[in-house]
């Protein structure tokens, strides 16, 4: 029994790091339910394949899961994937050892994303997710041993002697179905969480009421001379005030820089004409310092790195030069359309010469239906990267046609087709019209700058869609571009334009004009010095909900 709570021992600790997770970053819900997702979809693996015994994908799910989100969550997919299914296999002394094993499987993933900064190919990812798999049965063996057996020596090697062969047989299954769908399934959980990311500061207990801390808030700030000011009103004025003292950006304001949405502000800042040189809270790091500071090593953060810098007037030769060990020898960086079409933007921007295959792949992987998807050719188009790829490869009337076709009644794109109208997606598809000489009166439905104008916040940020408000500072930053009608890469603002980019007023125009009379209107968002941030922080979320409304949803 002692040797029993070893595999109870590291169920908790591995249950109590997910907890802590969930209570640090408080992540958005839909992820929360992508890894309840996760976690039935590898034990409805495991069901499905119980005709075929020890063949099971769920290994490989639970793997790529940790690959994709992170130790905790990869270990919560393992663990509840490990006790669900036995409902159905039978539950017994066997359940936590299973569960343990694969809950260590999803950390393995975190760990190999770790080492490979994120870029593995398909074979090695194969490879390593056969290597778990003969491990995770090894313990399975050991755990009979340990529940079966007089606990010497002589019987763990019987045990695990005897267990070699379906071992095998697993590690086996593990590389054939990693090698069907390992990088595809990485590629889908990646894309879905990086949408949704969204960071959340943990704060301290509600210690008054209300009423009590907003009082004592703007008496502090009446106290400090400080005036409490309307937001800017406007996509270029919310990015300018959302600037962290670092010169970067969060999701939303006051959450902490991510390169993610550094990179896309700078953009939109860019083609509203402020130059991210320039662009710095107070006496703070500029945001092209942040840029600098905060390159990535992953070729779509290398693509917006230098898009960015090159947005600036700053010179991206160490990102170039790593972007370019990226490419295949088949023109392709790692097989997909949406990151050749960004590095071909990136290299244009940086007037670096691009390999002379890469345009004859990219061109090679239009769908039949003309559009374009996030992998290669023969996958299911979606206007996002149809959009990326023409501006990648100008004019393509089969291209054109195809997000033409798929404009929503309401002005705005969907991302796949037949979905809801959302802002980026219809960034994207404005960008690549533009880029593809292709006029957006004649759509059929209109000009989709109206539907853009229509998402515009009482503070200035740019909402997702209708219904949906998320990750505010990067889809404002990618739909200010679409509303200046500006495709990448962009040139660097001229040095009269910058002068004007520093945070303290919004002095740009209003990118896209005047709101629709019947948006709704909200609260503008008060600018309190730091010391009261601090003190709002600590009063819990209803004084946060009450004082700084910055819509993330």
């Amino acid at each position: 029994m002692n040797w029993q709570l070893g595999a109870f021992g590291v169920l908790a600790i591995g249950l109590a790091a997910g907890f802590a997770w969930y209570e640090r970053t408080k992540p958005d819900a839909r992820i929360v339910a992508l890894v309840g997702v996760l976690a039935a979809f590898a034990a409805l693996g495991r069901i499905a394949f119980a005709a075929l015994p020890n063949v099971k994908p769920t290994s490989d799910i639970v793997l790529v899961s940790g690959y994709a989100l992170g130790g905790a969550p990869g270990f919560v997919v393992g663990a509840i994937a490990g006790l669900t299914s036995n409902f159905f296999f039978g539950q017994g002394p066997w359940t936590p050892w299973q569960m343990a094993a694969w809950g260590v499987t999803g950390i393995v993933g975190a760990l190999l994303a770790r080492a490979t900064r994120g870029r593995i190919g398909r074979w090695p990812l194969a490879i390593v997710c056969a290597i778990s798999g003969y491990a995770f049965a090894a313990v399975q063996d050991a755990g009979d041993w340990v529940n079966y057996s007089d606990h010497s020596l002589a019987q763990l090697g019987v045990y695990v002697g005897k267990g070699a062969g379906f071992d095998l047989v697993h590690a086996t299954g593990c590389l054939l179905f990693a090698l069907a769908f390992g990088p595809a399934l990485t590629r889908s959980i990646r894309r879905f969480a990086a949408r949704l990311h969204v960071e959340w500061q943990p704060v301290g207990a509600l210690t008054t009421t209300l009423a009590l801390t907003v009082a004592l808030t703007f008496a502090l700030a009446a106290t400090a001379g400080v005036a409490i000011a309307a937001a800017a009103g406007t996509p270029t004025g919310y990015l300018l005030s959302a600037q962290n003292g670092d010169g970067g950006f969060g999701g939303a304001p006051g959450q902490p820089s991510s390169a993610l949405y550094s990179g896309w502000a700078a953009l939109g800042l860019a083609s509203a004409g402020h130059n991210p040189a320039s662009v710095r809270n107070g006496g703070g790091a500029t945001l092209l310092d942040y840029l600098r500071s905060a390159p990535g090593s992953d070729p779509g953060s290398l693509e917006r790195t230098i898009l960015a810098l090159r947005a600036s007037g700053a010179s991206a030769g160490p990102q170039v030069s790593a972007l370019e060990h990226d490419f295949r020898a088949d023109g392709s960086v790692s097989d997909q359309v949406n990151l050749t079409a960004f590095a071909v933007l990136a290299l244009h921007a940086a007037g670096a010469a691009l390999p002379s295959s890469t345009l004859g792949w990219l061109g090679r992987q239009q769908d039949g239906d003309g559009g374009f998807n996030f992998a290669t050719a023969g996958g299911s188009s979606d206007v996002d990267d149809t959009g990326a790829a023409l501006e990648a490869l100008g004019a393509n009337g089969r291209a054109v046609a195809f997000v033409r076709r798929h404009q929503n009644p309401d002005g705005g794109f969907p991302s796949m087709p037949g979905g809801p109208s959302n802002s980026q997606s219809t960034a994207w598809a404005v960008q690549g019209l533009i880029a593809a000489g292709a006029g957006l009166g004649s759509l059929p439905h209109g000009s989709p700058l109206g539907y853009l104008r229509s998402l515009i916040a009482a503070d200035g940020h740019v909402q997702y869609s209708r219904s949906s408000d998320q990750t505010p500072v990067w889809v404002t930053g990618e739909a200010l571009m679409a509303l200046e009608q500006k495709s990448l890469p962009l040139a660097a603002p001229s040095n009269a334009a910058a002068a004007g980019g520093g945070r303290g007023r919004a002095r740009g125009r209003r990118a896209g004009g005047h709101r629709r009379a019947h948006r709704a209107r909200r609260a503008a968002t008060p600018r309190v010095p730091p010391f009261v941030n601090g003190l709002a922080g600590d009063a819990g979320v209803a004084t946060a909900l009450a004082l700084a409304p910055v819509g993330v949803g």
